[in-house]
Formats: C-alpha cells, structure tokens, sequence
C-alpha cells in the first residue's frame, strides 16, 4: 500500500510522518524504515526505526528513488513500514515521473503487504489525478 501525505510548505506533513513512524515502530512486529534527505529527523524518531539519509547514496531522480527502494525490499524482508520525507526534494518536480513510481511501488506492495508512506510538497491539485487515490488526511 502506498500513502501519500500532500500539503503545501509549513501544512504539517513532516509532523504527521514523524507520529505515523513512531506509532508504527510501536505496533508492528516487523521493521520500520525511514528514509529523509538531511540529518533532520534524528532527535524526533523512535531509535527504533532505521534511519536512512538519502543524501549518502547520491540518490536523484524518481527511477533512482524507485530502485534504492525496491534495493532496500529485497535486502530485507521483514520491513513492514517505509516512511519517506521531502520526496521532491529527493526526485524533482516531475510530477508525471512521481506518479510513475508511486504506480510501480503500488504493484510492488500488492504482493507484500508493506506500506510506504511519502510527504509530498506542493499543492495537491498539481499531482496527476491518477494518483489522487492515495492521498490521506493527516
């Protein structure tokens, strides 16, 4: 399952993610997984969770996202959760190539039943509507 937390700058995503990945290193009986761009998040998520900062893996572009995750997947196979922050800071704003990826991720987690959940800055009218679908509230 993917999950998409959207809003513009300052709309509270990062704050959702960081409660969403503790509340879950506390309820699942597998790995939780978060990935961010920057040291940001080190103080405010559970010791827990496998903190992974993107910028060491010299990670851009959505294809390249897409494979360091499915990489992540196959290494390990008891990740019940990824959580993701600043995931256009990490792939751009192609926001066709976003949805590309979130639709390769869906497949991908069908047969798993892993969850990732990305924030996403901008405003949600700028996302192509096929992936309107995967948005949550927070």
């Amino acid at each position: 399952m993917v999950k998409l937390i959207v809003g513009n700058k300052g709309s509270g995503k990062t704050k959702a993610l960081i409660d969403m990945t503790n509340a879950a290193v506390k309820s699942t009986a597998g790995n939780v997984v978060c990935i961010e761009k920057g040291l940001k998040l080190t103080y405010d998520i559970d010791h827990k969770a496998r903190l992974i900062d993107i910028e060491q893996y010299a990670i851009s572009g959505f294809d390249a996202l897409y494979g360091f995750i499915a990489g992540i997947l196959a290494g390990n196979y008891d990740i019940t959760e990824m959580f993701v922050d600043a995931t256009l800071k990490i792939g751009g704003r192609d926001f066709e190539a976003f949805a590309a990826m979130v639709e390769k991720l869906v497949e991908l987690t069908k047969t798993s039943g892993f969850v990732i959940t990305f924030t996403v800055s901008c405003d949600p009218s700028e996302l192509p509507e096929r992936i309107h679908q995967y948005m949550i509230s927070f």
